[in-house]
């Protein structure tokens, strides 16, 4: 019996680990309002004036308020070749359905939180995704949404990374929702490089050349990414060794 509690404090304070270090991190913003926070852009995306190709981006940054200390939220920006705009696709728990379509800024700061670029297409393999992510976007199977397990904002971006070979990502370790599979159990890993196996989105592991290997417990993330000597940690994301300035602790 003490063994047993010992095992079970010791997973809980691992668990806490991470959003407790980033109650020290400058991304996460505890005190803030929402409507007094920043929504301009990031200046991460060209502005179609001065890129008439088509343009595909995925973006991360930090949720809002305390689910920063666990996550981050993610979405898909498009701008077809010659487009004076940019449509913005993403899940939002205000919007109804949860899943919308529009014309916005694609690198909008959520809520002050700096997003992170993951994927940057151009060109004719962007012109050919664009296409791709328009018809999957009316097939996505969830109009539910839930904040965790999912499904969530980073469930929808990795079933349509899944649905689009061209968007070749892998999504952060810290994107609470990505490992939720509905009824599934089985499925191909977002980046397309390996499986998972998930319970819900509240167990499972997961093993691909991209992620590594990630073992997911009650939806934060464990794991281990050899492609750049990296360990994935709850709340925190990645953290690599030796880390380059291209390299960010937050994904």
């Amino acid at each position: 019996m003490k063994r047993a509690l010992l095992i079970g404090l010791t997973l809980v304070i691992l668990l806490a680990s991470g959003p407790v270090a980033m109650l020290g991190s400058d991304s996460v913003r505890l005190s803030q309002r929402w409507h007094d926070t920043d929504r301009s852009s990031a200046g991460l995306a060209p502005r179609p004036a001065d890129e008439p190709r088509a343009v595909v981006q995925i973006y991360a940054a930090r949720t809002f308020s305390w689910r920063g200390l666990f996550a981050v939220h993610t979405w898909v920006a498009t701008k077809p070749a010659n487009a004076t705009y940019y449509t913005v696709h993403q899940v939002a728990f205000w919007n109804e359905p949860p899943l919308a379509s529009r014309t916005g800024i694609p690198d909008r700061r959520w809520a002050g939180a700096t997003p992170r670029l993951l994927l940057d297409l151009r060109g004719p393999p962007a012109a050919r995704a664009i296409g791709q992510i328009e018809a999957a976007v009316g097939h996505y199977p969830y109009r539910a949404y839930r904040i965790w397990p999912g499904p969530n904002s980073n469930t929808f971006v990795a079933w349509l990374i899944r649905s689009v070979p061209a968007l070749q990502v892998e999504l952060p370790a810290n994107a609470i929702g990505k490992d939720y599979l509905g009824r599934a159990l089985l499925a191909r890993a977002p980046s397309d490089t390996g499986y998972q196996l998930s319970l819900f989105g509240v167990l499972g592991v997961l093993i691909a050349r991209d992620e590594g290997i990630e073992i997911n417990l009650f939806g934060l993330v464990f794991g281990i990414d050899a492609n750049d000597w990296g360990i994935k940690w709850p709340g925190v994301g990645r953290i690599c060794w030796p880390q380059s300035p291209s390299d960010n602790p937050n994904q």
